[in-house]
């Protein structure tokens, strides 16, 4: 199998995802065919053979955990499961756990306990030595009706016998435990036959009574235990150095050792994580559920499944011990396709190695609870998933959805009733009075093109100023904004910079016209009406340019721009939107367009706006990701590379209102340096050198290093002149409020700030910056 660790994994549509296993041969032809969106991988007629009084069949999520490296080999685990984060945050605790070295998991070779119950004994402890003396006896019984099993290594393996005391009328009770090995299978069926086949041995034996005769599920005789040791910078985060986020780990376990209501809560964590992989692989969760809570049970009080500790290096040691019985053949397996297909991704080659991947799985899950409760606090990573759960339980369908979601998050009242809410606002809206188009000859070039603006966030819309829905038959799509947190300027030659998408995006919706009339693009504002135009020269260059290389000279179409970015205030709105209609124009007319095609064109687009631009917007507008970027003579114009960061890090996006313009700033910047090369090239490494060091801590996570980073940064920008007083006032607020760090973002001269939040995090800053009388907008680096 591939690897497990798959950046942006999250990003992708699932579709994109499927094709991506599809590719790397985790998936077979079939399999990715069962798997396409809209295919019903159970039927209700095979439903109506493995359970009684079938009406349907019902559906849960299906994902995969990311980043698994267990006793040296990588696994992408499939995990069925319905709340939020449980997946995400399983997948950022393993690829954590992955650069310490990953898990260590063992198993136990597992039996399964049948029971036999015997009353109506006269001699109990007579009895209990004649059925100990006939134990081979009773084995060969067990395993006269199952010599497949046998000869597959498995079958009875031995017997105990134990008196349990009086009972209220049945004299002392009498317990044979026929300890027995099912191999891969779960293997509750073959106890239980063996149980009832030995019966009547047993009472002759006993001279006794024999009464119930079934296996039991506290599978102790099957344990596996999970062990990871992470050192200790490691745990870093921005806020909270990593002694303090192993101490508070430490004594968040201790808590639970100690007190037997929050040990059940310790323990429902680890089950979220063995429960979810326990469905996907058709086994018996409720049994498995049973077996671990009694397990935690078995001393004076109810304890915790998993301990942390610190060893002698400072390191954070994590260990798991549970009872957990597991199969990998068997009817519920073969039977149901999803079954099948989660196990072909899991490719485990035994029963046993899968109870130790979902003990890892079940500490990964333990680890990402109590780091969330011993920093942030759990909410923190839970509420955008929260979100998009309650706008799916609202009913908001594709068209809404992110628009939705981010309404919830801005407004914080993230409610069933509040989605509908947002949602009705939305399908509520009114239409502006268009225009027809206009015909003009073939050859003209379109009337205007409009860029995107916003003048507030869109949750902070009036209802009935919202701007109408596309008509039938529109296509939409968006373009991200972008924040650049190092190397503005310098990377325009030849240095690095690090940009990451925001959640403020440019929507364009598309809709064919008559073939021969010209193209209209209308901007609309948050009260309904159209914005004015800008340069009409530079809108007719775009429009005109976009048309041409998609190869629609003769085509009509109507666009409407929906947008969350504020214009000229350098979040790369130009770029955003001019890949959002690159990318609804073409699906309108079935134009099959890579990403990197979409990119290209964009780029063609901002050197007509900007002028001599880096490329940087219009690859983050195009790819959504965050990204170190450089740009060079290859046939592609730059270097890109994935930057992963193992917990998202909050940033306050400051609105200066003064708008400016990349190209005034780029070229005030280029006449410097061709008046003093030598000068400003020093300034440009100095920044590069920044860029890097900066990579290195978001990757670490270490947040206040990047803060650091971001303030010299902010000194040299203003050693370019391209800073303004509005923005120093700006950045001096927000580092005092406690930013760690704070800069201007995009070209300067007006435009926006970011503030990386510190240890009392966003809301400090934010209130700040409002009682100065700026806007801000909160997004995060993922």
């Amino acid at each position: 199998m591939s690897g497990s660790r798959i950046a942006k994994f999250y990003r992708m549509s699932v579709q994109k995802r499927l094709e991506l296993l599809h590719e790397r041969g985790t998936l077979n032809d079939a399999d990715y065919a069962m798997l396409q969106p809209g295919v019903s991988l159970l039927n209700a007629e095979t439903a109506d053979r493995l359970t009684e009084n079938v009406i349907g069949v019902f559906s849960m999520p299906l994902g995969l955990g990311l980043n698994f490296q267990i006793n040296g080999l990588d696994y992408l685990v499939p995990m069925v499961v319905e709340e939020p984060s449980v997946v995400a945050a399983v997948s950022s605790t393993a690829l954590l756990v992955r650069q310490a070295g990953g898990f260590a998991s063992s198993s136990d070779e597992p039996l399964l306990i049948g029971q036999v119950q015997i009353v109506d004994v006269a001699d109990p402890a007579r009895a209990r030595q004649a059925l100990l003396a006939q134990s081979e006896h009773i084995l060969q019984l067990a395993n006269s009706g199952h010599a497949n099993m046998v000869a597959r290594g498995g079958g009875a393996r031995g017997i105990e016998v134990h008196l349990r005391g009086a009972t209220a009328q049945n004299g002392e009770l009498l317990v044979v435990h026929l300890l027995v090995d099912t191999r891969d299978a779960m293997g509750a069926n073959l106890v239980n036959s063996m149980c009832e086949s030995i019966a009547p041995l047993i009472e002759q034996i006993s001279a006794g009574r024999v009464f119930l005769r079934i296996l039991s599920n506290l599978t102790d005789r099957a344990l596996v235990r999970a062990r990871a040791v992470i050192p200790e910078a490691l745990l870093a985060t921005g806020d909270y150095p990593g002694d303090r986020v192993r101490d508070g780990i430490i004594l968040a376990s201790e808590f639970a050792a100690m007190d037997p209501y929050r040990a059940t809560t310790h323990n429902k964590g680890i089950m979220n994580g063995i429960d979810a992989v326990a469905i996907a692989t058709g086994n018996d969760w409720r049994a498995i559920e049973a077996a671990a809570h009694a397990y935690a049970a078995r001393g004076p009080r109810y304890a915790p499944l998993s301990t942390w500790s610190a060893n002698d290096a400072g390191d954070l040691v994590g260990e798991l011990t549970m009872p957990l019985k597991v199969g990998t053949v068997g009817g519920q397996v073969e039977s149901n396709p999803a079954v099948r297909i989660a196990h072909t991704i899991l490719d485990v080659a035994s029963a046993r190695e899968l109870a130790e991947v979902m003990a890892a799985v079940g500490l990964a899950q333990n680890l990402a609870a109590l780091k969330a409760l011993s920093t942030t606090g759990i909410q923190h990573g839970h509420m955008r998933l929260h979100a998009r759960a309650v706008a799916v339980a609202a009913g908001t369908g594709p068209a809404r959805f992110d628009e939705v979601v981010e309404r919830l998050l801005v407004g914080g009242e993230i409610k069933v009733w509040k989605a509908r809410q947002i949602l009705a606002e939305l399908e509520a809206r009114p239409s502006p009075v268009r225009a027809p188009p206009t015909a003009v000859p073939r050859a003209a070039a379109p009337q205007a093109a409009v860029p995107p603006t916003a003048a507030m966030p869109a949750a902070a819309m009036p209802a009935a100023a919202m701007p109408t829905r596309a008509p039938l038959g529109a296509r939409s799509q968006v373009g991200y904004g972008k924040i650049i947190l190092l190397g503005e300027h310098s990377v325009v030659y030849g240095r690095r910079a690090i940009a990451a998408p925001i959640g403020l995006t440019v929507r364009a919706e598309v809709v064919r016209g008559e073939p021969g009339q010209a193209p209209v693009i209308t901007d609309w504002n948050v009260d309904g009406s159209a914005q004015e135009t800008i340069s009409p020269d530079v809108s007719h260059q775009v429009a005109a340019l976009i048309a041409a290389r998609l190869g629609l000279p003769e085509s009509g179409v109507r666009v409407d721009v929906f947008s969350k970015l504020p214009r000229a205030s350098g979040l790369g709105a130009s770029a955003a939107f001019a890949v959002a209609l690159i990318r609804a124009t073409a699906e309108c007319f079935s134009i099959e367009l890579s990403d990197e095609q979409v990119s290209s064109l964009a780029f063609e687009c901002e050197q007509i706006v900007h002028g001599t631009p880096s490329g940087i917007d219009n690859t983050v507008a195009t790819f959504g990701r965050p990204i170190l970027f450089k740009k060079t003579d290859a046939p592609s114009g730059h270097e890109i590379s994935d930057i992963v960061t193992p917990h998202p890090i909050p940033i306050v996006i400051g609105l200066s209102g003064v708008h400016a313009l990349t190209a005034h700033t780029v070229a005030a910047v280029r006449a410097a340096w061709l008046h003093n090369r030598a000068r400003y090239d020093a300034i440009f490494d100095q920044i590069d050198s920044l860029v890097g060091e900066g990579a290195d801590a978001l990757r670490r996570g270490d947040t206040a290093e990047l803060g650091e980073l971001m303030n010299i940064n902010q000194g040299l920008l203003n050693a370019l002149q391209v800073s303004s007083p509005e923005l120093e006032q700006m950045v001096a607020i927000a580092r005092r409020a406690g930013a760690f760090g704070a800069k201007l973002t995009g070209g300067g001269g007006g435009g926006a700030i970011i503030a990386l939040a510190g240890p009392a995090g966003a809301e400090p800053i934010r209130t700040a910056l409002h009682q100065a009388g700026y806007i801000t907008y909160l997004t995060e680096i993922r």
